[in-house]
Formats: structure tokens, sequence, C-alpha cells
């Protein structure tokens, strides 16, 4: 998983450029149906290790006026005047999942995930799949039992990241 991450203080010339790509992304989700969840950091602090499944006080609902005006986050939910904000000292983009951890300056043992409600993956299990390469392009993976095929188009860069992928 590839964050782009942007942290207070931290003086690498690139957090002003991730700073801008968060703060882009951010203001997109105008309008947007978002779920918030909270959670506490583990000790090591890594998000990935958390239990992001939906929880009782998580909250979906469509973000209004996402803005950031120097380190802090400011919105609104629907049928509430007043507009929520949160001074960050970390905030990091996953842009493939479209997920957006943003740890809060006020309480370094939270992190708040924010993510896009509607970007729901649907899950097929194939159970000993046939896997074939056609074309030297394209990977087929085949269940006979169930009658389904998957067909994957690969390029270079997506043969470099599965072959990455594997090593890991």
């Amino acid at each position: 998983m590839q964050f782009i991450t942007w942290q207070s203080g931290n003086s690498n010339p690139m957090m002003v450029e991730n700073f801008e790509t968060i703060r882009q992304w951010w203001r997109n989700l105008n309008g947007k149906e978002i779920t918030l969840r909270q959670r506490i950091l583990s000790e090591n602090g890594d998000v990935r290790e958390l239990d992001w499944e939906p929880q009782r006080f998580d909250e979906t609902f469509a973000i209004a006026n996402p803005d950031v005006r120097g380190i802090t986050l400011y919105w609104q939910k629907p049928g509430m005047p007043d507009g929520r904000n949160t001074t960050v000292r970390q905030l990091q983009l996953d842009s493939k999942r479209q997920q957006f951890y943003i740890y809060p300056q006020s309480q370094p043992t939270l992190v708040m995930q924010i993510g896009l409600a509607a970007l729901k993956y649907q899950t097929l299990t194939l159970k000993d799949p046939e896997i074939f390469v056609e074309d030297k392009e394209t990977l087929i993976l085949r269940d006979t039992t169930r009658l389904i095929e998957v067909k994957l188009k690969l390029n270079s860069d997506i043969i470099s990241g599965l072959k990455e992928q594997l090593l890991e």
C-alpha cells in the first residue's frame, strides 16, 4: 500500500506537493457520500493493522464544504448548522483505495479514516482455479465447477507490480 503522506513540521520538499495533492482530494469530496471512522492507533501506529470494519459509532453522510485552511481540515454534515474541523499533525492518502487517514494534533492516539461510501468491491472467490496465460498478455482464471472465467489484460507495469507483490 503506497500512501501520499504529509507531516506537520517535516521539511522534506515533497511535503508541499503531497499536501497540495491531499488538499485537492479533500476538496473534491464536496457533496459525495463518505464514511467517517475513528480508531485508536496500535502501538506501532500502522493503520493497516486496525479493524476498519463498520462499528457502532461510524458515520456515513454526504460531506459538504470540505476545505483546508493552514493545517486544519473543515467540513459540514447535512442538517448541522455548525461545521466541524480538525487541526492535523499528519495526513495520509491511499489514492488506490480512496481512503484518507487523518491524525489529529489534539489526540495523538487517534486516527480518523475517511472513505468514499459508494466505493464497494464485489468479491469473487475461485476455488481451485485453473490458470492460463494467453498471448503473453492475458491471464485467465477459470472455475470449471461454477463455469466462471476471469480474463486479466496485463501490460508491463502490471506484470512488474504483480511480480513485486508476489515477492513480498
